[in-house]
């Protein structure tokens, strides 16, 4: 029997003598019923090899229609050989087709679509339009969107071009500068986007090419209504990227309505951990997860950098200064700090300067650093999905990495959800002196904690930083992810400026 994948498809051959392992090819829809749409899986019958298969997906940078100027910026970086995800997506947005693209963390998802766009700024040079751009980068958090302007800068480096970002956070005015003679490449945040635009300061009319990074943490904190309202204000002709860590049912339902004919690579099974990433977790109660955190992150010294995340901004701080007070040094990034403390304490976490980064779920997306070593969950997250990402910032770039969660009665029901989840069961530590033996033996046996509660007292809230409007994704709105308005109308709101 044959599985294939979708667009840029993986082969696998179940019960048969051919090797199992995946490889890709490529297949001429036209010939396959009722295969205009990729997003649906095709008759697995219709695929039948029938001669010797040969592996199509490029294997070094090289080999891709890539501009010359392009393949010298990568070259100088070191970067020879494409991750899957790249190798797979690159050649189908060359030809310009959608794309809804699907991979885990850190597999490189930022060069898939950036590469091909800088090549077609390069082979089609064009000046923007006022207050408009050729590109659209949209994504869900400042740390994100900077390391995507970072990673254009990077790639581009031997072209010209404009770009700019537009987050919360900081003054609007600069970006209303760069914005008036129109940009090649703009990264932008839903919310503060939606400002500039309702004042006028940014039109979308001259978007060539519209990327929506992280589409599943999009909707998790609530921007699905801003999205909508951005795609309404793009033009109908442009070509649409789709890039996510996961595909829920809702995130295929709104690719529907966006992309048109679109292509799918799905180069990770869906809601997978990072597979370099040992996992642990550790039954604990509550008033001992601060000693055992010591205790970890002793053994940590010398050994790499680490983050440390919490559930609230509120317990970051708290957690930061209680590390600070014990002989160790770390900071803490959260939407409530300014975004220029958040880039000096993120650069002093890149270059090594700071050991320890404590962190909201703001984190969980924009830190690309490839000497994390360790994550500790000191806090498990609401949402299991969280948990991917979370985990997601070790372990990059083929490295190995270490992730403990320090569970405790009253968090079991989230731990049985990421479980759930990764479909697969997180190993017990029990080497240190706090063991919660009672805790242990009820998921041994299936049996959720009766001290378990979802919302674990303290308020649910998604998101963490959205770099939007300086507020968290989830706040300020209704169960539907709609902002409420303080008046009827939905018109003009006073806002408090942060501290």
């Amino acid at each position: 029997m044959l599985f294939v994948n979708n667009s840029a498809f993986s082969l696998r051959v179940l019960g048969g003598n051919i090797s199992s392992t995946p490889f890709p090819i490529l297949i001429d829809e036209r010939l396959v019923p009722g295969f205009q749409n990729n997003l649906v899986e095709p008759n697995p019958e219709a695929f039948l090899p029938t001669g010797p298969l040969k592996n199509m997906t490029p294997t070094s940078f090289e080999e891709l229609a890539l501009a010359a100027p392009i393949k010298r910026a990568l070259a100088e970086q070191g970067y020879s050989t494409p991750s899957p995800i790249q190798a797979q997506s690159i050649p189908i947005l060359l030809k310009g087709r959608d794309l809804l693209g699907i991979a885990q963390t850190g597999t490189g998802k930022t060069a898939a679509f950036s590469l091909p766009i800088l090549n077609a700024l390069h082979t089609n040079p064009q000046r923007p339009r006022r207050k408009s751009a050729r590109v659209l980068v949209l994504t869900p958090t400042r740390e994100l969107a900077t390391q995507i302007s970072q990673s254009f800068d990077s790639y581009g480096r031997h072209l010209r071009f404009k770009k700019t970002l537009v987050f919360g956070g900081v003054g609007k005015n600069p970006q209303i500068r760069a914005m008036q003679p129109g940009v090649d490449v703009l990264v932008a945040c839903p919310g503060r986007l939606l400002d500039h635009m309702n004042e006028g300061d940014i039109e979308l009319s001259g978007v060539e090419y519209f990327v929506l990074d992280e589409v599943d943490r999009m909707l998790d904190m609530g921007f699905l209504r801003d999205v909508k309202k951005i795609v309404a204000a793009l033009p109908k002709k442009r070509q649409s990227l789709f890039f996510s860590a996961t595909l829920a049912p809702q995130i295929k339902e709104l690719a529907h309505t966006i992309l048109l004919n679109p292509a799918s690579v799905s180069i990770a099974p869906e809601k997978t951990t990072a597979e370099k990433v040992d996992q642990a977790v550790c039954f604990v109660d509550k008033e001992s997860k601060k000693d055992l955190l010591l205790n970890h992150l002793a053994e940590q010294q010398g050994k790499g950098l680490t983050i440390v995340f919490s559930r609230t901004k509120h317990g970051a701080n708290k957690l930061c200064k209680s590390i600070n007070s014990h002989g160790f040094e770390a900071e803490a990034i959260h939407g409530n700090r300014s975004q220029p403390q958040r880039e000096r304490t993120l650069t002093k976490f890149k270059k090594g300067t700071l050991p320890i980064l404590v962190a909201t779920d703001v984190a969980a997306r924009g830190v690309d650093v490839k000497d994390v070593t360790l994550v500790i969950n000191m806090d498990l997250p609401n949402e299991a999905e969280a948990y991917v990402h979370r985990i997601g910032r070790t372990g990059r770039a083929g490295a190995t990495g270490h992730a403990v969660s320090y569970c405790s009665p009253e968090e079991h029901e989230f731990f049985i959800d990421i479980e759930k989840l990764i479909q697969q069961k997180i190993p017990v530590d029990i080497s240190h002196t706090y063991h919660h033996e009672k805790l242990a033996s009820l998921h041994a046996r299936g049996i959720k904690s009766p001290e378990s509660t979802r919302d674990n007292g303290s308020k649910t809230r998604k998101g963490g930083g959205g770099g939007g409007r300086g507020r968290q994704g989830g706040q300020n709105r209704n169960p539907q992810g709609q902002r409420r308005s303080s008046t009827p109308s939905g018109g003009n709101r006073r806002r408090r400026r942060r501290p």
